[in-house]
């Protein structure tokens, strides 16, 4: 089956849970997801567009990209529309649509461009045939939608044809309704999954329209959300399998479990609500799945349960209440049902955030959401059953982990503020500051949305002399107290072990979910992955070194050798390089160092190379790979050691380091700069390096607030030609 690119849109600030969510629906596929800005980049068959436009609870939009080109005029954007062979996608007799969103783009009206699109279309049919497709509003045959970023375009077809939110049971709604989509994201956010279903009671005591009722039950039961959609963009699109999406929805229906104990609770005071709910309930199919109960929420009882309760709510805001006093009693009256629910969590969608505090419960989670054109606020809390007693016994992990409890929050204070004050969005906060706790911790924020953090935890193995339970039990009451510290889900915090390793070893994989998180190091956005490798793509001890390239650039020539994932690359291009050639021997770090100068736009191949090589084979035979010989900026970090099976030979950095240096420099221009890195413990620089060269030892000035507890992290030169 051939690959097609396909963008998938979701609500905004949701993209890492649209991400997972595909991520598990395309597990079967052979699908390649990437998350990029405002929603999830796929490459797959056919078929991943169906799953997902009949699965996916959290996505709004289906896009098949049809080609990408520079629209910097009206002619260029016709140009490059004209350049498709439209009846491969559409027929004469079928109707289409065109919408178009324009971003930092010279053609100035979204409206005018999408015009300019359809005349495109329309003409070549008239000048092969003299007859056209027609034009309609309303669900075309043929939905297409134009992009212009930088006056780059992207002309994609929506598959979806329509958002799909639409699920086709709400056709009535109590005021201020919730999409479907938002609320299913805001549910899986909560973690409220077909697994948990069963585990937990959900309760919505301003249930309104039914909607977070609705989507839980639908979640519960395993029904597709698209199932019951009398329309979708594809079915008269000329590449419309119709054999393969009756399959999938054929399986799709032999996939519905109806599950024979699952307690969804949804009441309201208004009894016209609750009607309007019921009904959208019953063509959801779901009706007997949800109790619905016409009470206020401070008469709110249910019977004892032994599962957690999860009451979820989106309170009423502006006109639907007669004033803000009796908005700051149903907050309260929220708050004491939840203490009656206990052990309960609540989560919460509030336009209203200066009244959170009247709830008087303990905030775990908040994040900004926005609904319709309301900015509002998710915040989650939990109220325990049985509160911990001064005469309870104490725990014995909690004593364990107080002295790192107590380090990590002390670490944490003065990080975080140093990080606001500096504009640092990922930092190391603990590097086994505690030698009963050796692992590292560092926090990377995400630049999509800067509510999402992650936590990446790496246990140093310990050594034989300490008894291996105990270890386990440290790194395992250390991931318990990062948690509860930080309040982080489960799925945003990512240990490993890092064991001594050479040579290759130190690249192995660790996982294989090809997972990126977009993040901001200065002037860059830069791909990291947590989970796959023991190293997560971005060293971010050496922040003030690529800092210094940044600054350095300007109008130069940049030679990156063992460029790894190749941020200092990126660095250097942003800050104006005139050229850089980022060379790797493993191609799938090349991969990652072109998707990051991609990521910024430094795609301009005469400009940003990529080189697969040895670079000691290439420092030996420079003339091999036509590489010029005046550099006027070379960035040489080597690793410590490697013995590599695509190596010629091995690398001990201690015993070949002058050589690197000696050949390195023969590519230097007279005037150039080479800076020499390493990480090596006990690290020295070979002494005639300062008889033949100029070298100022920089290491104190690359390294960062956050890595000032070890400073022996790294170790960096400045080198230059004597006059």
């Amino acid at each position: 089956m051939s690959k097609l690119n396909f963008f998938i849109t979701g609500h905004k600030g949701f993209e890492t849970l649209l991400f997972h969510e595909l991520r598990d629906l395309l597990a079967t596929a052979d699908a390649r997801l990437k998350k990029a800005y405002g929603g999830v980049e796929i490459e797959a068959g056919i078929e991943a567009a169906y799953r997902i436009c009949l699965h996916s609870r959290c996505a709004n939009r289906v896009f098949l990209e049809l080609s990408r080109f520079k629209a910097v005029s009206e002619g260029e954007l016709y140009a490059g529309v004209s350049g498709i062979d439209w009846a491969d996608h559409l027929r004469v007799d079928n109707s289409l649509a065109v919408s178009a969103t324009l971003s930092r783009s010279l053609l100035g009206h979204a409206h005018y461009a999408a015009l300019r699109v359809k005349d495109a279309i329309v003409d070549q049919f008239t000048a092969d045939g003299g007859r056209r497709p027609n034009v309609a509003r309303q669900r075309p045959d043929v939905q297409l939608h134009l992009h212009v970023h930088c006056n780059r375009a992207q002309l994609s077809i929506d598959l979806s044809g329509e958002s799909l939110h639409r699920r086709g049971y709400r056709l009535e709604h109590a005021g201020a309704p919730l999409k479907e989509h938002l609320a299913a994201a805001l549910l899986r956010h909560a973690g409220w999954t077909r697994a948990s279903a069963v585990r937990q009671r959900l309760v919505d005591p301003m249930c309104g329209s039914g909607t977070f009722a609705i989507e839980a039950a639908l979640i519960a039961a395993n029904i597709p959300p698209g199932l019951t959609r009398d329309y979708h963009g594809f079915t008269r699109w000329r590449g419309h399998d119709a054999g393969l999406w009756q399959e999938c929805i054929a399986r799709a229906r032999n996939e519905i479990r109806r599950p024979e104990t699952v307690q969804i609770h949804a009441s309201d005071s208004d009894p016209a609500a609750l009607d309007i709910a019921r009904a959208n309930a019953e063509r959801a199919q779901v009706a007997e799945l949800i109790e619905f109960d016409r009470r206020p929420v401070a008469e709110l009882e249910l019977p004892a349960c032994e599962a957690e309760t999860l009451v979820i709510a989106n309170p009423p805001w502006g006109k639907r209440l007669q004033s803000e006093q009796d908005l700051a009693e149903l907050y309260a009256d929220l708050g004491a049902l939840v203490t009656r629910f206990a052990p309960a969590r609540l989560a919460l969608l509030s336009a209203n955030p200066a009244l959170l505090h009247r709830l008087k419960l303990t905030q775990v989670d908040r994040k900004p959401v926005k609904n319709g054109k309301q900015d509002c606020i998710f915040s989650t809390y939990a109220r325990d059953a049985k509160p911990v007693s001064a005469t309870s016994k104490a725990d014995p992990v909690a004593d364990i982990g107080m002295p790192l409890r107590n380090r990590l929050l002390k670490n944490r204070k003065h990080l975080q503020r140093w990080a606001r004050k500096n504009a640092i969005h990922c930092y190391r906060l603990y590097d086994a500051d505690l030698p009963e706790f050796a692992f590292t911790l560092d926090r990377f924020e995400s630049e999509i949305d800067p509510e999402v953090e992650w936590l990446h935890l790496q246990e140093y193995q310990a050594p034989a002399s300490i008894d291996g339970d105990l270890a386990a039990q440290r790194i395992e009451t250390a991931r318990e107290v990062v948690k509860s510290l930080f309040a982080i889900p489960e799925e945003r915090l990512f240990c490993k072990t890092r064991s001594r390793q050479r040579g290759s070893q130190q690249y192995q994989k660790q996982d294989d979910r090809r997972e990126f998180f977009q993040i901001r190091e200065g002037a860059a956005s830069l791909l990291v992955n947590l989970s796959d490798y023991l190293d997560t793509g971005l060293f971010l001890d050496h922040r003030l070194t690529r800092e210094r390239i940044y600054r350095q650039a300007e109008g130069k020539s940049v030679l990156n050798l063992f460029c790894y994932t190749g941020a200092v690359g990126v660095q250097a291009g942003l800050g104006g390089a005139r050229s850089v050639l980022n060379v790797d021997l493993s191609a799938t770090y090349l991969d990652w160092a072109a998707e990051n100068h991609a990521l910024n736009r430094l795609d301009d191949s005469d400009r940003y190379g990529f080189l697969r090589a040895d670079v000691l084979d290439l420092l030996e035979s420079p003339e091999r790979f036509s590489l010029d010989r005046d550099y006027d900026l070379i960035f040489l970090d080597p690793p410590s050691f490697s013995n590599s099976d695509r190596m010629r030979q091995t690398l001990d950095l201690q015993r070949d380091h002058a050589g690197l240096i000696v050949a390195a420099m023969g590519l230097l221009a007279t005037q150039g700069l080479l800076l020499f890195s390493c990480n090596r413990r006990g690290f020295r620089l070979a002494p005639d390096m300062e008889q033949r060269f100029s070298v100022t030892d920089i290491t104190r000035a690359t390294i960062p607030e956050d890595f000032r507890r070890s400073p022996a992290i790294h170790r960096c030169w400045e080198i230059r030609h004597r006059a």
